[in-house]
């Protein structure tokens, strides 16, 4: 198989074969695109020959024209996902856990992409450390998990404290929670970038998608590869 085919759909050109290549799909970003766009994109996907096709940053009219050409498609609302196609069989266990239920709707973005990367998931919420006993209750299934992914906004203190909780890599997402001296998650991003424990790898403000896909690919890199004739 071509590792370097494309769909040009005109207002996109979709890259088909990147799963091949990267062991992610290509997925598509919602926002920004009409209903009728990301519909076009995701049914190109799926009869490229892809098993799941999926968009992130889905609206609820995006959402409605998706479940509309496909009954079956699964929406996550909170995640604001859409998956077209099989779900496949998870490995491993990743272990999500949010500061507080504010920044659930990117824990839940993370969540889906590990599901749609065929990768177990776990979800802690409020953990916070405000109530640093919280996050110390829950470190036997912390230090157990394949990979640990720490949502938060506000101060964004909460992946340091993780980081020195387990040996297992954290992925640490700032949200734009917070109040106005948060800069709509940049203080939080900051205090991640300079997290005095070592092993804490930082995506962008509110990328649950990314820190999905680099939690994926840490945990699906040490499990066994499916055979490929």
């Amino acid at each position: 198989m071509s590792t370097h085919r494309t769909a040009d759909l005109g207002f996109a050109r979709l890259d088909l074969d990147r799963a091949e290549r990267t062991g992610t799909p290509e997925v598509v970003y919602a926002a920004g695109k009409t209903s009728a766009q990301t519909v076009a994109c995701l049914e190109a996907l799926h009869e490229s020959g892809a098993r799941l096709a999926w968009a992130t940053r889905v609206d609820d009219g995006t959402a409605a024209a998706i479940r509309a050409r496909w009954p079956a498609a699964v929406i996550d609302a909170e995640a604001r996902c859409a998956f077209v196609g099989a779900l496949p069989e998870p490995v491993g266990n990743v272990v999500v856990l949010t500061a507080g239920t504010s920044d659930g709707p990117v824990a839940a973005e993370v969540a889906a992409t590990l599901t749609a990367s065929g990768v177990g998931c776990t979800r802690v919420d409020d953990v916070g450390v405000a109530g640093v006993h919280r996050v110390l209750a829950v470190a036997p299934e912390v230090a157990a998990a394949d990979a640990v992914v720490v949502v938060a906004g506000m101060d964004g203190a909460l992946p340091s404290v993780v980081a020195g909780l387990t040996d297992r890599l954290v992925v640490a997402v700032p949200t734009s929670v917070g109040y106005g001296a948060a800069f709509e998650g940049l203080a939080a991003l900051l205090t991640m970038l300079t997290a005095c424990a070592p092993g804490v790898l930082v995506v962008n403000i509110d990328n649950g998608f990314g820190a999905g896909v680099a939690a994926a690919r840490i945990v699906k890199a040490v499990a066994p590869r499916p055979h490929r004739p």
